[in-house]
């Protein structure tokens, strides 16, 4: 769906394409004059092709794509972390290697590997595969499998904070320097100027600064 213009206020459409996809829904607003958001997660479907051919206004990811006529406007940078059971032997070092996931079971969100930075940028590099991979499309979930020692998973920090915080799993640094990433907007060119995009990114920075546990100012736009 593509935004749609009216007395009754503005319709926006956007994906979630982030590695936390853990809530999709519409809700309408209170205000009719409000912009309302219809939400898709980005697990179920391209986004990105689908911003370019005006089916979405904007989406919400980590893996921005170069396409013609789109813009990506950088949210916030975050660290990838290993949830590991608290009583797992890597739970006791001061990092992971890519070596040590040799042996393990890595949960992952259902997407593609070249989409996951934990094959990309830590696993594939070192040529180390895990000894077995299974998939969650929810977070929760993945943090139950491994709080029961089924596994282990990499989550952003914002996301992994309020388990780790609470005692329910560990969260261990991804190699000496840790793994670091941008979440990005993706918007059209051609809307990067209106009204209520302006306003949808600045909320989205100032909610996710006053709200996220361990985000940090990225920088700059693709």
């Amino acid at each position: 769906m593509s935004a749609a213009h009216s007395a009754a206020g503005t319709r926006a459409a956007v994906s979630c394409q982030t590695k936390d996809c853990r809530h999709a829904g519409n809700s309408p607003p209170e205000d009719p004059s409000c912009a309302a958001l219809d939400l898709a997660s980005g697990f179920s479907f391209a986004p990105l092709p689908a911003l370019a051919r005006g089916d979405l206004d904007l989406v919400v990811t980590s893996d921005p794509i170069d396409l013609p006529g789109i813009t990506y406007v950088p949210l916030f940078t975050y660290e990838a972390l290993l949830a590991v059971a608290n009583q797992h032997p890597l739970a006791a070092r001061p990092y992971v290697r890519p070596e040590d996931l040799a042996t393990e079971t890595l949960i992952t969100y259902p997407v593609e590997r070249d989409r996951l930075d934990i094959f990309t940028r830590f696993l594939e590099p070192a040529d180390v595969e895990p000894a077995q991979v299974r998939t969650s499309e929810l977070t929760v979930m993945m943090m139950q499998l491994v709080a029961s020692g089924r596994g282990v998973c990499c989550v952003p920090n914002w996301a992994l904070h309020e388990y780790s915080a609470r005692g329910y799993v560990t969260a261990k640094r991804l190699g000496e320097k840790g793994l670091f990433a941008t979440l990005f907007a993706g918007i059209r060119s051609d809307m990067l100027d209106s009204p209520f995009m302006r306003d949808f990114l600045l909320t989205a920075k100032d909610t996710s600064f006053a709200t996220l546990e361990g985000v940090s100012a990225a920088a700059r736009g693709r």
